[in-house]
């Protein structure tokens, strides 16, 4: 199985990271903390620091499977002026998935959601739209082919779940939130 990255800026938001680390572990999936500052902790919009799994700068991403940006500002708006990643994102041919400001304020002026479906942060559906995406207003997640955005830190589990079913099918994930004692 392939290794997924999700990528922590300061100020990230902590429930959508966290959230996503965990669902994906308990799914069977390898999923990789990654710092895109030299430092081995980062701390999130709500001070809970973190320390990593890799640092971006030593990491080697050429298999990967997923890359996940968490939403949360200013980490949003760190990762989008993080030139690494942005090349990154662009030149990756597997999953992406964002949520909360990251589909807005990390793909959209990457042109990663031109002509697809999505959803993000309320407020931020204007980026989105001028990025090219159709966006689907009020929805919690927007999952297809490999390309999964989300609303904010409620639907963390959701869009977990979505990451799971997109990798390993939607069996998978129901028995993974069943497992969490929620729906899927």
């Amino acid at each position: 199985m392939r290794t997924s990255y999700i990528f922590l800026a300061e100020g990230f938001e902590e429930i959508e990271a966290l959230t996503v680390v965990d669902t994906l572990r308990r799914a069977g999936m390898d999923i990789k903390t990654v710092s895109i500052t030299p430092l081995s902790s980062v701390r999130g919009a709500h001070g809970i620091e973190v320390n990593v799994d890799a640092l971006f700068a030593d990491t080697d991403f050429s298999s990967a499977e997923w890359l996940i940006c968490p939403g949360g500002l200013p980490g949003s708006s760190n990762l989008a002026a993080f030139t690494p990643l942005c090349e990154l994102l662009k030149s990756h041919r597997r999953g992406v998935a964002a949520i909360c400001a990251a589909p807005a304020v990390v793909l959209a002026p990457l042109g990663l959601v031109d002509g697809k479906d999505v959803t993000c942060y309320p407020g931020f559906e204007d980026a989105c739209e001028l990025g090219g995406g159709k966006v689907k207003h009020g929805a919690a997640v927007v999952a297809l082919d490999k390309f999964v955005t989300a609303a904010g830190p409620a639907t963390a589990l959701p869009f977990a779940l979505a990451i799971v079913a997109e990798s390993l099918g939607s069996e998978a994930a129901h028995e993974v939130a069943a497992g969490m004692l929620t729906a899927f």
